[in-house]
């Protein structure tokens, strides 16, 4: 079987990979180079050169690079400063990908085609001239952005892969669902440590109000009132302070860290940093108020043997099993404005709090046992193998 596997996100390329939060790269890579382990013939599409053992097809990227070179800047500073520039080269080189994998499908070079990314707008009205299956993988609310709202009810009839079974109330009724899998990891990248000190709570991720970092800060201060053993909080993560649009991190976030039981730590990008940070922890808190489509850092952490505290938001209580590997606390008084998700901050800051008091009640045994039965890359790639075994019959 011959896999195209394309990533047409101007991210993928080994410069940029080591500077961004881009989670569907580097699940793309353990996919791509465990399916190449199992006898799958991968050709990977990508814009640029990354690192993987299956054979890797780039874009031509030479006018981008020279069109950054006479602004002098590199890639992230043409996003910062001109977006819709840099998004419209961008697409450019991403047509480039999409056309490539699809000729070389109709060549029979390829069994199916699988267009992996955020960035599969561009895929899906040339989906028709392609003879061979092909298949799609979104990684976000399929409503998160005006473009795939807009575009994804023309293309029900697709073959698509949900990440969650969450994920997928946001499109039409009728699409045509080949199969639901969770993201996996290697069992040997995060390992538990059930003697770790246990004595704060973790928040790892973007530092943005959807997350509701905020809700974790409050739900910390309001446990350590009774505590007979307060918990620091330790936020670690990527903040935004530089996007003018976006003041929360210094409204809501950096006046808390006066406080000595509330930390930020930094940006945690090493796997061995973020399994201390993780395994240390006495519970990873995941107070997201938007829609999860799926929730890496859940599984992380399980991996590590840490308990899981979660709203009940999108995909989170599909990775929690309540009571045994941590606990859902329900969102209530939803409210949305057209724009966000409104809801009673006050009880969800009490769900948690109860929720930290009785994190060391759930075995932490039981948290890596879950996520070796559940959430293991040999189990994502096996479906991964079934899904398209059933398209190429």
């Amino acid at each position: 079987m011959k896999v195209g596997i394309v990533v047409p996100h101007i991210f993928m390329q080994r410069e940029l990979l080591g500077r961004v939060i881009f989670s569907p790269g580097v699940q793309v890579l353990r996919l791509a180079n465990s399916l190449q382990e199992q006898g799958v013939s991968v050709t990977l599409f990508s814009p640029g050169e990354v690192d993987t053992n299956a054979p890797n097809i780039t874009a031509d990227l030479r006018y981008f690079k020279e069109e950054l070179a006479a602004r002098g800047d590199d890639y992230l500073g043409l996003l910062r400063k001109h977006p819709l520039t840099f998004i419209t080269l961008a697409r450019q080189v991403q047509s480039e990908l999409i056309a490539q994998a699809y000729t070389m499908a109709n060549n029979d070079q390829l069994d199916i085609v699988h267009i992996y990314t955020n960035e599969e707008d561009t895929a899906l009205p040339f989906a028709g001239l392609c003879n061979k299956p092909t298949i799609f993988t979104h990684h976000d609310p399929f409503n998160f952005l005006v473009h795939y709202k807009n575009v994804f009810p023309k293309y029900p009839h697709l073959n698509w892969l949900s990440l969650s079974y969450a994920q997928r109330k946001s499109m039409p009724a009728g699409t045509n669902w080949v199969g639901n899998i969770y993201h996996g990891i290697d069992p040997v990248t995060y390992q538990p440590n059930f003697g770790g000190t246990q004595d704060y709570a973790a928040y790892l991720g973007r530092i943005i109000e959807p997350k509701g970092v905020h809700l974790a800060v409050r739900a910390v201060k309001q446990y350590n009132k009774n505590a007979s053993k307060p918990l620091k909080l330790k936020i670690a993560g990527k903040h935004y302070s530089s996007k003018p649009k976006n003041s929360y991190w210094e409204k809501l976030i950096v006046p808390e860290l006066n406080d000595p039981m509330i930390e930020y730590v930094g940006h945690i990008k090493d796997e061995r940093d973020k399994q201390e940070f993780l395994a240390n922890a006495a519970a990873l808190l995941v107070p997201s108020i938007f829609e999860e489509p799926f929730g890496m850092v859940l599984i992380e952490a399980l991996a590590c043997g840490t308990p899981l505290i979660g709203l009940d938001s999108g995909a989170i209580p599909e990775i929690i099993e309540d009571k045994k590997t941590g606990f859902i606390v329900e969102k209530k008084g939803i409210v949305s404005d057209g724009k966000r998700q409104v809801i009673d901050e006050t009880s969800a800051v009490q769900g948690i709090a109860e929720a930290l008091g009785n994190a060391s009640k759930i075995s932490r045994k039981s948290c890596r046992e879950s996520f070796e039965q559940r959430f293991t890359l040999k189990r994502m790639v096996s479906e991964h193998i079934k899904v398209y075994e059933k398209l190429t019959k």
